[in-house]
């Protein structure tokens, strides 16, 4: 049920971030005519979700091992339990923290210039090819952004807020032009909540429910 919420949700927050890279991608292909465009689009999208479904399982099991497995929303004006609000600061704090990694940095560029990965798949063949493009891209997605999902797992996979919010932080990180300089702003906002977080009722609250 987790993996399966897990994956519709990474579909309907990372695919209109990735729309631009399956249009160029489709492109390549479609002028070489290896098949119908809805072929390659199933292929590509399903090797793409693959790579998030496989960081799902990591981060239903570290949910698992934290206790703090979250399906829902905690419920507006609930409080949250005191070990979920220590995770979730630890979580924003990683997720903050990884903003301004050299990892990230790199998977990102990948993300906003993949006409290496374009270049690279397009003269690939086989059945699997899209799936394999798909799999490639969405990995440096995942290490893009996988901090920012893992937020998911401590304010609740159902919290409507946070998936809008972070939704549009990937689109813009990945798109605008300023993308990186606002990712940086992103990083220290989330370092500045884990901070907070523990120590103020209304943060909490805010931030959790």
């Amino acid at each position: 049920e987790f993996l399966l919420l897990w994956v519709v949700m990474m579909a309907a927050m990372m695919l209109p971030s990735v729309a631009p890279v399956a249009s160029m991608y489709l492109r390549v292909v479609r002028s070489r005519r290896t098949g119908p465009a809805a072929a390659h689009t199933a292929g590509l999208v399903g090797g793409y979700l693959l790579a998030w479904a496989g960081f799902g399982v990591l981060a239903y099991g570290l949910s698992r091992a934290l206790g703090t497995l979250a399906p829902m929303s905690t419920g507006m004006g609930m409080a949250p339990a005191s070990r979920t609000v220590w995770a979730a600061a630890v979580i924003l704090a990683v997720a903050g923290l990884y903003q301004f990694s050299p990892l990230k940095a790199r998977c990102l560029r990948h993300c906003r210039s993949p006409l290496g990965f374009l270049l690279h798949f397009g003269t690939y063949s086989g059945r699997l090819r899209d799936v394999r493009a798909g799999a490639y891209h969405g990995a440096y997605c995942v290490g893009c952004c996988w901090s920012l999902m893992l937020i998911l797992v401590a304010v609740g996979l159902m919290n409507w807020a946070w998936m809008i919010g972070l939704t549009a932080v990937v689109f813009a990180e990945k798109v605008w032009r300023s993308g990186p300089v606002f990712g940086y702003a992103v990083g220290g906002a989330l370092i500045l909540g884990a901070v907070l977080l523990p120590w103020l009722p209304h943060v909490q609250t805010a931030l959790l429910s």
